[in-house]
């Protein structure tokens, strides 16, 4: 998730899966805090020791580091870089309207100098010798011109604003779809990398704020345009006011870069607490198949209070932060204002000088006024927008940044696309997660064959959803290889591959669709209707189905208007549903029964022999008694094969497949049981 501040990226639902579990108290202590959390005292009482505070952090501090570097001279230097960037991102998304937009600006700025030509040719009119009606005819060509620049002007603001009301959130929806294009074809790896997932939500921030771009670059270059053709007429009256314009223009400049700065730090020190927001809201007022579950304990456990306190505590130090930032920022404009006064004040009475010296006549002293106000005020536009889009370019710097990332984890596998397999080897197979110290499996070897089902067993933890993740190609492993009928799943074009996988994970998930295409995964084959129907009876859904509003095109979503919700055991029947669906070659079932009932699981194993003729079937569980459908049983320990046969001779072998059966058929304790863990 990202930065998720505003509540409507909370109402869209998306895919539901596990929602993310809120962060557990760990003990105090630094040796007991996770990698990414950093732990403040809380107020401790007479009774408790110091509650320790659950942030989420940036680690290496670059991107505060590249906040705190920011200085007039790195505004100066990024503004045409920012400029470029959202008018390609605009070229990308409408090539017209950014022509369009190109060309108003650059003709308001030839209308703003022809506006400032005719007040001078105005006043000089007005101001010379002669009878009234003279000067007013002579006046009168320079009065058209200025009415007609400022109509054309006001003409093109409309133009202007259309455009980038069109460009702005197409622009948004453009970085949010590359993000996702981003994330969806970077290998499943990258997912396990602290500094990925820290850098991802950063980027979603980034690519929300693309659309604000357009409307910066946009007043940048209309400020540019304004402030170049007052600078021309004002340089024309006399060179000294333009750099002394300039000059006293300066300590705003600063001021506002400084506040830019500010704000910028400000916003990413509370990034963390505002993630923590979030996922307090989600447990605390949030209800689904999932949190209603959460709803219930928050109830029974009378957690309200405590959770409701952590989320005023977050809340707290999110407003000192924004506190803090606004009082500094304030102090840094009235500092920057009062000089700036000051520097206005000089290039006043340098206009009384030049006029009281006679260097300068009336008329041009008026057309100097016009001037200085025009490119006064441009300076400060320039100056203030930069100062935003600065700010806004840091995080679209997060968001090409992420990218730049994702495309170091992009799949980069070979060309070759495999059939449904008839043989799976596993080759001396190691492999360990990121970021861990020790192995997840350990020299693996294993040999899968179409028509027979695998069951992997052993305790948590012991390698057997890594193990099947590895088979299906969704990881490839640290060290050895996994062949489908002699092809390393690191040279399978990773689509084709997993074209020919039916998988059911431990957490399915609930996605906000019908029933149809919850089955189908958006896939539907030729026989339509038919073969979604067959698959539901294989998974037992079809129960589920025929009680639904509307049949097939019933929405899974209760929040959507007609919506349905299922029950856990009721979602595992359609998980199954999607596997049984699917024309694939390997089917792996990753705990598949966990929410059903014991008839149900029943009917599943029974039908699990037919679906294994022409398949290459893998079976993950904890149920052993289960296990007795399986051709072969494979134990793993500790990421180790320790025993392997089947049913019945690993029942009569001692060793843990044999300790793990007890412990389901006895009540005997611990020490009675037979069998030895090995």
């Amino acid at each position: 998730m990202s930065e998720p501040t505003d509540a409507s990226a909370e109402s869209v639902p998306g895919p539901r899966t596990t929602p993310q579990a809120l962060p557990s108290l760990p003990p105090a202590g630094p040796q007991n805090q996770p990698d990414d959390c950093e732990t403040e005292p809380g107020t401790a009482s007479d009774t408790t020791a110091p509650e320790p505070q659950m942030r989420y952090v940036d680690l290496t501090g670059s991107r505060e580091a590249v906040g705190r570097s920011i200085r007039m001279r790195d505004m100066a230097r990024r503004l045409p870089q920012l400029v470029r960037r959202s008018l390609a991102l605009a070229w990308r998304v409408d090539r017209r309207a950014t022509v369009g937009l190109l060309l108003c600006q650059a003709v308001a700025g030839v209308m703003q100098a022809l506006g400032l030509v005719a007040i001078a040719g105005t006043l000089t009119a007005l101001l010379s010798n002669g009878d009234v009606y003279h000067r007013l005819g002579e006046a009168w060509p320079s009065v058209a011109l200025l009415a007609g620049a400022a109509g054309v002007r006001a003409l093109l603001g409309i133009t202007v604003n259309w455009l980038s009301s069109r460009l702005g959130p197409l622009m948004s929806r453009e970085a949010e779809q590359m993000l996702l294009t981003g994330c969806a074809e970077v290998e499943l790896c990258a997912y396990d990398e602290p500094d990925f997932n820290r850098d991802r939500e950063a980027a979603d921030r980034g690519a929300q704020v693309t659309g604000d771009l357009i409307d910066e670059g946009q007043d940048l270059i209309a400020s540019g345009a304004s402030f170049l053709a007052g600078a021309v007429v004002l340089a024309g009256v006399h060179w000294v006011l333009l750099p002394l314009l300039v000059a006293a223009s300066l300590p705003q400049a600063l001021a506002q870069v400084s506040v830019a700065r500010v704000r910028y730090l400000a916003n990413l020190r509370s990034n963390g607490d505002q993630r923590m927001l979030s996922v307090l809201r989600w447990h605390i007022y949030t209800k689904d198949a999932y949190t209603k579950d959460a709803a219930d304990q928050i109830r029974a456990g009378t957690m309200s209070t405590f959770l409701s306190g952590r989320y005023r505590q977050t809340v707290a130090r999110i407003n000192r932060e924004d506190r803090a930032a606004a009082d500094q920022g304030a102090r840094m404009s009235l500092i920057g204002a009062l000089c700036g006064g000051l520097g206005s004040a000089v290039v006043w009475a340098a206009v009384v000088w030049l006029l009281a010296g006679g260097r300068i006549g009336v008329g041009h002293a008026g057309t100097a006024v016009f001037a200085l106000q025009t490119a006064g005020q441009s300076v400060r536009g320039l100056v203030a927008v930069g100062a935003r889009a600065v700010r806004t370019g840091l995080y679209m710097d997060d968001w090409s940044g992420f990218l730049d990332k994702a495309g170091g984890f992009r799949m980069r596998r070979g060309p070759r696309r495999p059939a449904p397999p008839t043989r799976i080897e596993i080759k001396s197979v190691t492999h360990r997660y990121a970021g861990k110290d020790r192995n997840a499996l350990s020299d693996v070897s294993l040999t899968l064959r179409r028509g027979e089902v695998t069951a992997l067993v052993g305790f948590n933890g012991s390698g057997k959803s890594t193990l099947s993740k590895l088979v299906s190609g969704l990881y490839l492993p640290t060290d050895g290889q996994v062949l489908w009928d002699g092809v390393p799943t690191g040279e399978a074009d990773p689509q084709a591959l997993w074209q020919q996988v039916a998988l059911v994970p431990q957490n399915y998930a609930h996605w906000p669709l019908t029933v149809r295409e919850n089955v189908t995964l958006g896939q539907p084959t030729a026989r339509g209707d038919a073969a979604v129907r067959e698959a539901c009876a294989a998974a037992g859904a079809d129960e589920v189905v025929n009680r639904l509003g509307a049949d097939l095109d019933t929405l899974l979503a209760r929040e959507w208007l007609n919506g349905e919700e299922l029950s856990g055991g009721q979602w595992q029947r359609i998980a199954l549903a999607r596997a049984f669906f699917r024309e694939a070659g390997l089917l792996v079932l990753d705990e598949p029964t966990a929410n059903l009932d014991p008839r149900a699981e029943y009917r599943i194993f029974q039908r699990l022999r037919g679906l294994a003729r022409d398949r290459v079937v893998l079976l993950v569980t904890h149920r052993i008694t289960n296990v007795a459908v399986a051709d072969r049983i494979v134990v793993l320990d500790e990421g180790r094969i320790v025993q392997e046969g089947t049913y019945r001779q690993l029942a009569q072998q001692p060793g843990l497949f044999q300790q793990l059966l007890s412990y389901q058929v006895t009540s005997e304790p611990d020490g009675e049981k037979h069998g030895t863990r090995t």
